[in-house]
């Protein structure tokens, strides 16, 4: 049996072709454009997803047995806001979760709601990112689009609406729009009031597993597939991606370095971090998880290479920086560059470098870079820590991390030994492995992970390196605060 697995990313959609042991049969990925029409906003178009799929899927199906597809699963990036009209037509480009214009919507939320009735309903406080922002600020300020919603989507699902024609959510990705109560998996009555919204304007609910549909007639005779083939509810990217390196359960671990990073902690019971520097979401596998995400991480390392050294040589760049220097670099780098969430949920953050001198070179500063998302990423392990979660080794995925130097650098950063996965493909192979549970070739998500999730190595930490890396944490995490208040002066300048 074969099974598609969708990853609607921020920069591409990733399509895979799974056989039912796990093995890729095919893969494709399909690029589209980012706009940013003002400082601090990010938008997409949700019709360059859609033919960015429709071209995916005819390469990715050109020389297989189309009769052997028995099913699709989608993951994709979280918290982007999609609204469509009555004809069910895209009113405005999604703003998405990395998109900063709503920090006076925040603020509101955070300040004037407070933050105590936020968690009492949702299980988390307002970050920038979020959707229930996005929707409060076209209702401040395109009142006339506002006024023409019909219906409140998030991306992927707006993906599985085309192959559908079904308005679904899952848990997981619902966790992140600020409207879930999350504990009870129902829809925030209260939080609706607040955005001014109707359940009716909302998709219906699922669990990540469950079954919302099947293909369209349109889909079927366009591809040459069978109309049978069933679509699940899919999950959020890092669910997601939980699924298919095997995160689940209690107390396991994931680490995501893709243009956002993320620290995935799964859990069998609901809880919630108490100052709210992690959220409290559901998991793809009926449970629940604590996630810090960082906005800018494995694209700190593209925009650094890309648009400063104009070079795209990533490995022979990096092959410049003595790994002696490791934990002795004199540069540090703050990797918020579009602002940050956890933890220190500031839409005013900026990129900045320091400790720079006339000796720098560049592969100083690209160590900074590197060694800088590793240190952030660390911000959140040590929220976990404060709640008494220990965590003795994580697994690790995502494009950034290819890079041994980098696997190298965040196992001493953290001082845990790294999983690194047989197969690492993302939230697409997560997509995959929850449309195996749906048509029955696995008992649960557990049976399904438990066979197709296989480590290949451990990258493990160096005891002298990672007491240097925890001398040269303890420096970085004083940059932030010594700059916060001047970021601020700095946006208010603007």
């Amino acid at each position: 049996m074969l099974y598609i697995g969708i990853d609607l990313g921020t920069s591409a959609v990733k399509l895979l072709l799974v056989d039912e042991k796990g093995a890729i049969i095919n893969e494709v990925s399909k690029e589209y454009p980012v706009y940013f029409p003002h400082s601090g906003w990010s938008e997409q178009n949700p019709e360059d997803w859609i033919t960015a799929v429709n071209e995916g899927l005819a390469e990715l199906l050109a020389d297989c047995d189309k009769s052997a597809v028995k099913g699709i699963g989608c993951g994709g990036q979280m918290h982007g806001l999609v609204v469509l009209d009555e004809n069910d037509e895209v009113i405005r480009p999604a703003i998405l979760w990395n998109d900063g214009r709503t920090h006076k919507e925040v603020k509101y939320l955070n300040n004037v709601i407070g933050k105590d009735v936020l968690s009492e309903n949702t299980a988390n406080i307002a970050f920038a990112g979020f959707t229930a922002p996005k929707i409060l600020w076209m209702k401040n300020n395109e009142p006339d689009l506002f006024d023409r919603i019909s219906k409140i989507m998030l991306p992927k699902d707006y993906i599985n609406y085309f192959l559908t024609g079904v308005h679904s959510c899952d848990y997981s990705d619902a966790s992140g729009m600020l409207l879930l109560d999350v504990k009870n998996k129902c829809w925030s009555k209260k939080m609706l009031e607040i955005c001014g919204v109707t359940e009716k304007q909302l998709a219906c609910l699922y669990e990540s597993y469950e079954v919302t549909g099947k293909i369209k007639p349109e889909i079927s005779e366009k591809f040459g597939l069978s109309p049978d083939i069933v679509v699940v509810a899919g999950a959020g990217d890092n669910a997601a991606a939980a699924i298919g390196t095997g995160t689940i359960g209690n107390g396991n671990c994931n680490i995501s370095i893709g243009t956002s990073g993320t620290v995935f902690i799964s859990s069998n019971e609901f809880g919630v971090d108490n100052n709210n520097a992690l959220h409290s979401f559901a998991h793809a596998d009926g449970g629940y998880h604590l996630m810090g995400c960082m906005l800018s991480a494995a694209s700190c390392n593209k925009w650094f290479m890309d648009d400063i050294l104009c070079n795209k040589d990533y490995n022979g760049v990096q092959s410049l920086i003595n790994e002696e220097k490791l934990g002795r670099n004199e540069v540090y780098f703050l990797p918020y560059l579009m602002g940050e969430r956890s933890p220190v949920n500031d839409t005013n953050a900026r990129g900045t470098f320091i400790g720079m001198s006339l000796a720098t070179k560049k592969e100083d500063m690209l160590q900074a870079v590197l060694e800088g998302v590793a240190f952030a990423i660390r911000d959140s392990f040590e929220i976990a820590k404060s709640l008494g979660i220990d965590i003795k080794t994580s697994n690790i995925c995502g494009g950034g991390v290819k890079s041994k130097l980098w696997q190298k650098i965040f196992a001493n950063v953290l001082g845990i030994p790294l999983n690194i996965l047989k197969t690492e493909q993302g939230p697409g192979y997560g997509g995959a492995i929850l449309a195996m549970v749906a048509c029955n070739e696995y008992d649960s998500v557990e049976d399904a992970c438990k066979n197709l999730a296989q480590i290949s190595e451990t990258v493990y930490p160096d005891k002298d390196l990672t007491n240097r890396y925890e001398i040269k944490y303890n420096k970085f995490r004083k940059i932030y605060p010594a700059l916060k208040n001047t970021f601020a002066d700095m946006i208010t300048e603007e």
